[in-house]
C-alpha cells in the first residue's frame, strides 16, 4: 500500500489479514506533511493510534534537518529486554514467590521512596547502562546487549557539565523516585519458555535453547525521560503532576537562561504555546534539544539495566539455577542522528521511532558483538495469551529504515474481535498477577494466528529472520 506524502510514498507494510487503516495513514499524512522527509516514512504492522499520543504507533520518520520530539512518545526509551534464564521450571509455588518478591521490589503505586540520589540521576544521565551496571552489579559485558551498549555520547551535544548546569535541580530531584519501576497497564513481567527454534546458529549465539525458560520485561524510561520531553512543548499525555512540575521547571530551564530578547521570544514561540514545533536541527536550540533527548535515552538505559539486575537477582534466589544472561535490551521509542538508506554517504538524519524498534543487520552492528553476527535481536511480544517472538535484523532491514515493530498486541486483540483467532486447541494457560494480593487468575491461550500475522509480514519482506517462538506461563500487569 502507497500513501503520497509531498510526491513520495509511505513504505507500508501490511497485509490481507491486517491491513493499514486508511484513516491512520491520513493522520500520519497529516503530521509529516510539511516534514523535511529524509526518506519515505515507515508503517509497520501493528499500526493504530492511541488517543493520548500526536502520531499513531508502529512507525518510522527520519528528517534532514529538524528534531521533531512529537514523531515519538512524550517519553522517550520505553522498550522491552529478554533474559535467558538458567534454572529448571519452577512450579506454581516458586512462580508465586517470585511475583510477590517482584511486588515487594518494585510495588505499585510507587509510593514516594527514593532510588537514587540527585547526584546519581545526573550520573544516569551521562553514563546511562554503565552507570547502572557499576551501582547494581551487572557485568559490563553484558551491555553489548543493550542497543548503543546503553549510553549515547553527550560531548557532540555540549557535554555533562552543559547538562547539569542547565536542567533545574528539580528534575534531578524528582528522577530519584520510581527507578526501575515495571508497573500495570501494557507494562510487563512474563515467565515464558522457548517451544521451537527456528535458527540453531542465531539462538546459540544470543544465547537460547529450545525447553529453556525465559523472563521477557516491557518498562518505561523513567520519571527523567517524561519530564525532558514535558519540556520540549505541550504534548497530549499530560498529567496533573507533571503540568505541576513543568509550571517550574520550564521557566527555569528555557527562559531563565534565555541570553537576548530574540532567543526569549524563539522559547516562548518554541515550548510555551500549543503543540510542540519542530525545532532547527543545527541551531543552539535544536542542539540543547539532542543534549536533553541523549541524556534522557541514557537515564532510560539505566533505568531498565537496574530492572535487570533486580529481576535476575530474584529468579536466582527464587528459581536457583545459574545467574541468566541478557539477550537484548530494546528501546522502541526512541530519536537517533544515524544513517539513513539511500542517503548522502557519511551524513545521518534524525530518525524517530514512535514504538518500534531499531533492526540493524549484522554489517551495522558495532564490531566484535553478538549482534556483528547474528544481526541485532529484535523482540516481537504477542500478548500473554499467546506465543512471543524473537528474531534477528533481516536482509532487507534498510526498507523500512531499519526498524521492525514492536509487538502484536493490537493485532491479537483485532483478530480475537474478528473471529479470526479461537482459543488454543492445546489448552495452554497464563497464570496472570496482579499488583494485589488477589490470588493469580488463570487465562486460557489463544492460537498464534495474530501475531504471526504480524511476524510473516516482517520476514516476507526481508525485515527480520525469526530465531525462536517463546510461550508464556505466567504474567504480572
Amino acid at each position: 500500500m502507497d500513501l503520497t506524502v509531498i510526491g513520495r510514498s509511505a513504505r507500508v507494510f501490511d497485509g490481507p489479514e491486517l491491513p493499514a487503516n486508511p484513516d491512520v495513514l491520513a493522520e500520519l499524512a497529516a503530521q509529516v506533511a510539511d516534514a523535511d522527509l529524509a526518506a519515505p516514512p515507515v508503517v509497520l504492522p501493528d499500526f493504530h493510534h492511541k488517543s493520548t499520543m500526536e502520531l499513531p504507533s508502529s512507525v518510522a520518520v527520519a528528517t534532514v534537518g529538524t528534531i521533531r520530539p512529537t514523531l515519538t512518545s512524550a517519553s522517550v526509551n520505553c522498550g522491552m529486554a529478554l533474559i535467558a534464564l538458567d534454572c529448571d521450571r519452577p512450579g506454581e509455588a516458586g512462580i508465586t514467590e517470585f511475583y510477590r518478591r517482584v511486588r515487594e521490589r518494585y510495588p505499585y503505586p510507587t509510593g514516594t521512596r527514593r532510588e537514587l540520589s540527585a547526584r546519581e540521576v545526573a550520573q544516569a544521565a551521562v553514563d546511562g547502562s554503565r552507570f547502572a551496571a557499576e551501582r547494581f552489579g551487572v557485568d559490563a559485558d553484558e551491555l553489548s546487549r543493550v542497543e548503543e551498549f546503553g549510553r549515547i555520547d553527550l560531548a557532540r551535544y555540549g557535554g555533562a557539565d552543559r547538562l547539569r548546569r542547565e536542567l533545574p535541580g528539580l528534575a534531578f530531584q524528582l528522577a530519584r523516585l520510581r527507578f526501575g519501576t515495571v508497573g500495570p497497564s501494557n507494562h510487563f513481567v512474563e515467565l515464558q519458555e522457548v517451544e521451537e527454534v527456528f535458527d540453531p546458529a542465531a539462538a546459540q549465539a544470543l544465547g537460547v535453547r529450545e525447553g529453556q525458560l525465559t523472563l521477557q520485561y516491557h518498562a518505561g524510561g523513567g520519571v527523567l525521560t517524561g519530564e525532558i520531553g514535558a519540556l520540549f512543548g505541550r504534548r497530549k499525555h499530560y498529567p496533573r503532576n507533571l503540568r505541576m512540575a513543568m509550571a517550574v521547571q520550564k521557566p527555569l530551564y528555557h527562559l531563565a537562561t534565555a541570553r537576548s530578547y530574540r532567543q526569549l521570544r524563539e522559547r516562548l514561540a518554541l515550548y510555551f504555546s500549543d503543540g510542540c514545533p519542530p525545532v532547527d536541527r543545527d541551531s543552539v536550540e535544536g542542539q540543547r534539544l539532542m543534549l536533553a533527548n541523549a541524556a534522557a535515552m541514557n537515564y532510560g538505559f539505566a533505568f531498565r539495566t537496574a530492572t535487570y539486575a533486580a529481576l535476575k537477582s530474584i529468579v536466582h534466589d527464587v528459581f536457583g539455577g545459574g545467574p541468566g544472561r541478557l539477550v537484548v535490551d530494546s528501546p522502541h521509542n526512541s530519536i537517533y542522528e544515524e544513517p539513513v538508506p539511500g542517503g548522502v554517504p557519511g551524513q545521518t538524519a534524525v530518525v524517530h521511532r514512535h514504538n518500534s524498534c531499531r533492526a540493524y543487520p549484522a554489517e551495522l552492528a558495532p564490531a566484535g558483538t553478538v549482534f556483528a553476527r547474528t544481526g541485532q535481536a529484535v523482540l516481537l511480544p504477542g500478548t500473554s495469551r499467546t506465543s512471543s517472538y524473537l528474531a534477528v535484523a533481516g536482509a532487507r532491514a534498510q526498507d523500512s529504515l531499519y526498524s521492525a515493530c514492536h509487538g502484536a498486541g493490537t493485532l491479537v486483540a483485532d483478530f480475537a474481535e474478528r473471529g479470526l483467532s479461537r482459543s488454543h486447541p492445546a489448552g495452554h494457560e497464563t497464570l496472570r498477577f496482579r499488583y494485589s494480593d488477589a490470588a493469580p487468575a488463570r487465562v486460557g491461550h489463544l492460537d498464534d494466528n495474530g501475531v504471526n500475522a504480524a511476524l510473516s509480514v516482517l520476514v516476507d519482506n526481508g525485515l527480520v529472520r525469526p530465531v525462536a517462538r517463546m510461550r508464556p506461563l505466567a504474567v504480572l500487569n
